[in-house]
């Protein structure tokens, strides 16, 4: 290649080095408007060194080919300078939105390609040719159609920037006014240097001015960062800031209207997506928060807490009110801050009811220690006792057969407390496993009345089941046949000689509902209504028979467990009634 160098072309490409510097400089700062910022600069400096080249170029071909590489610079110049100012006005979702950049990579794209092959359409430069008329040979252009699309597409881009830089910056702390002033006068300068060259004003003949004055927009920026730090100290948009923050806030003039808020605070509204929030009224807000809205009237900041219902969905809230009078500002406001205090009453509520649950589990674990200490040793020392007598010969065989049926209540006694106490632990581990399977309560039933026969026939008492052959159910038939031995065994344990107990079975709700039901002594009224409220109530029976008040607890534990309950109708002196509901499918 021939190049023929003069001063023009020497500071454009000096220029380009220079930019080139601040565009490695900006990239290693690693934030993200910086980040595009330097992408800007990189766009700059091909730009200013390729015109350089093309200036110092003596031959057509050369020329348009240092043009071509020109163009690369141009056409991504606008779309980094939007971006730029998109993040510095927190703005970026919008070219995030797939269809905002897509049009402007495609413009880009397309507008380069065309410059690419302008020989084969002449789109974009309808004609060009070397001029030497001048000092040094520049080449002088006729504007296409595409070359005047994309000018006005580059002023719209640059226009839009700038409005949304001034626009933010207006309302900017004045820390960052300074630094502001100069980005905006630094975009400005090659703005209208490309203006005045396509109006035709046109000092130095065919030369494009426009990346000289990036010399000066390099000047105004090494003052932004040299004084102002503009890479160390960036503004962040306000409402960027106020969407962040996941509690709601809104500001109310004296009239107690709407005047300002944030995305949190739409969700205690009836309709979040409403577009009618400013000036509104808080009353119409908030409707019955009459404790709030007096609190307001007052004009003092403090807090309260009030209770929403919006969209099907509770919050407690507390509202942190804060009151600026006259002295403060132009003219009297409120900030309201509200918290969602929903998830901490949730919290703690559950906190409160597992205390409670574990202080009757505490309560228990006493209780069954003092069963085993006291209910459970008693009997087998009475039969130690009682064994080592026979040994010694202390006691006759006739003696021996006399305390035998004590002997054998006391054994009876000793193993359903056993299996009672075994259950209910089992039952409380939390890796206890549930068997469930179809089976035929019919079948289970029988068992569970021959294994009673004997305790019932002592007391001559009759045990009529009344269930059908094929009502299968759903459960851990050991956990169900575990509640049948416990129920019918309460049964027995309180009727009176010659009273019957009556099994049936019927659908009901698309469940199995099993009565176990007796014409016994029944249950007092108070005892009934805490009989399933976690407390061991033990009574003895018709014949002095011994009870722990663990198996009505057991009962419950394992109905529930299968997705099942169990309920209870007595009247004292009449009878009980005891309600099994059994899942029938899974």
């Amino acid at each position: 290649m021939d190049f023929t160098f003069n001063a023009y072309s020497i500071f454009l490409i000096f220029s380009g080095i220079i930019m080139l510097s601040f565009a490695w400089f900006a990239y290693r700062k690693k934030h993200g408007a910086v980040r595009v910022f330097s992408l800007m600069m990189l766009s700059n400096a091909i730009w200013s060194l390729a015109y350089g080249f093309e200036l110092a170029s003596s031959s057509l071909d050369q020329a348009k080919f240092f043009i071509n590489i020109e163009y690369i610079g141009i056409t991504t110049l606008p779309l980094c300078w939007v971006l730029f100012c998109l993040e510095i006005a927190g703005k970026e979702k919008w070219y995030r939105h797939p269809l905002y950049i897509s049009i402007l990579t495609v413009v880009t794209v397309g507008i380069t390609l065309l410059v690419w092959t302008n020989d084969y359409h002449h789109l974009h430069y309808a004609q060009y040719y070397m001029d030497t008329n001048g000092s040094f040979p520049t080449v002088h252009i006729v504007p296409g159609p595409s070359y005047y699309f994309f000018t006005l597409y580059f002023y719209i881009l640059l226009g839009f920037g700038s409005y949304l830089l001034i626009a933010t910056f207006r309302k900017a702390d004045p820390i960052y006014k300074s630094q502001n002033y100069s980005v905006v006068i630094a975009a400005i300068i090659p703005w209208l240097t490309n203006i005045t060259y396509i109006l035709g004003f046109r000092p130095v003949g065919n030369v494009d001015l426009t990346p000289f004055s990036f010399a000066a927009t390099i000047f105004f920026i090494a003052i932004a960062i040299y004084r102002f730090k503009l890479f160390d100290v960036l503004p962040i948009a306000r409402e960027k800031v106020l969407d962040l923050i996941q509690d709601g806030f809104l500001v109310i003039d004296k009239d107690n209207r709407v005047i300002d808020y944030n995305s949190a605070f739409r969700k205690y509204l009836d309709d979040p997506n409403s577009k009618k929030i400013i000036g509104t009224q808080i009353e119409t807000l908030f409707p019955g928060q009459n404790a709030f809205f007096e609190f307001l009237k007052t004009h003092q900041s403090g807090k309260i807490e009030l209770h929403l219902e919006s969209h099907n969905v509770s919050f407690d809230l507390e509202a942190d009110i804060l009151y600026l009078d006259e002295n403060r500002l132009n003219s009297d406001a409120t900030i309201i801050k509200l918290q969602d205090l929903t998830q901490f009453r949730l919290e703690a509520l559950k906190s409160q009811q597992q205390t409670e649950e574990l202080k009757k589990l505490n309560q228990l674990k006493d209780r069954i220690f003092s069963i085993i200490a006291h209910d459970l040793r008693g009997p087998l020392v009475n039969l130690s006792e009682v064994l080592k007598m026979i040994s010694n010969d202390l006691i006759t065989v006739e003696e021996f057969k006399a305390l035998s049926p004590i002997l054998n209540k006391d054994i009876l006694y000793t193993t359903d407390l056993l299996e009672n106490i075994l259950h209910w632990s089992r039952s409380q581990l939390k890796g206890y496993g549930i068997n469930k399977e179809y089976f035929d309560l019919k079948n289970m039933i029988i068992n569970e009345v021959n294994y009673h026969l004997p305790s019932a026939a002592s007391k001559n008492v009759r045990i009529i089941q009344d269930v059908f052959p094929g009502n299968i159910v759903y459960a851990d038939m050991l956990m169900i046949q575990i509640v049948v031995r416990n129920l019918l065994s309460n049964a027995i344990k309180f009727c009176y000689e010659d009273c019957e107990i009556d099994i049936s079975s019927v659908y009901k709700d698309g469940q199995m509902l099993l009565s176990i039901a007796d014409n016994g002594t029944g249950i007092k009224e108070e005892a009934l209504n805490r009989l399933f409220g976690g407390e061991n109530i033990s009574t003895r029976g018709t014949m002095n028979e011994k009870g722990t008040g663990l198996g009505l607890m057991v009962c419950k534990e394992f109905m529930e467990r299968n997705d099942g309950r169990i309920t209870v109708e007595s009247e004292f002196g009449k009878g009980t009634k005891f309600n099994l509901f059994i899942p029938i499918e899974a």
